[in-house]
């Protein structure tokens, strides 16, 4: 995997969590530098951790799967994609009471929710050449640098700016699985 597309992969990833964040900030009264470093925090870390367990298992499948890894990743970044379209383009209205700061569960199980598509592209990364460190680092780093940006951001923009950036991250998933495939085909 070259560079460019591991960076793509990394922006992909956080932006669903960005979309989170920015329904947390905007359900937030006025969200603080902190607490957006905070959530930022605890966001990027979950999903940085969740592509290396994904790797891991997809480690253990290896070396059933070599002769078709490339359609593997493929397939699951183009769903993941495609499931985040469909999450970006739904209607979702939640009601909720604005407070200055969420409780720490309730911050990592959305950021856990968030990064199960993480976990899928780890086990997808288990097919092709990449380090899963650096992968993981760059996705955590990217997710963490996002996260609090949408926190910051949530008040003034909503969630209609949120639901824009899962649509565009889920297309970006898309090329990165093509261009996966690509890479492999033309070798």
């Amino acid at each position: 995997m070259n560079p460019v597309s591991l960076i793509l992969l990394a922006l992909a990833m956080s932006t669903d969590a960005f979309a989170a964040a920015i329904g947390k900030g905007s359900s937030l009264h006025k969200p603080r530098l902190a607490e957006a470093l905070r959530t930022g925090l605890i966001f990027g870390v979950i999903e940085a951790i969740t592509p290396i367990i994904g790797w891991l298992i997809g480690q253990a499948a290896t070396r059933w799967v070599a002769n078709w890894d490339h359609w593997i990743a493929f397939t699951l970044l183009g769903v993941l994609g495609l499931h985040m379209i469909y999450n970006g383009l739904k209607h979702e209205d939640e009601a909720e009471e604005k407070s200055a700061q969420h409780s720490f569960l309730v911050l990592a199980v959305t950021a856990f929710a968030t990064s199960i598509d993480a976990l899928a592209v780890g086990v997808g990364l288990a097919f092709v050449d990449v380090n899963i460190w650096v992968a993981a680092a760059a996705i955590g780093l990217a997710t963490m640098t996002m996260v609090t940006i949408g926190v910051m951001l949530g008040r003034v923009l909503g969630t209609v700016f949120g639901k824009r950036a899962e649509i565009v991250g889920g297309v970006v998933l898309m090329i990165v699985g093509a261009t996966i495939l690509y890479e492999h085909l033309s070798v």
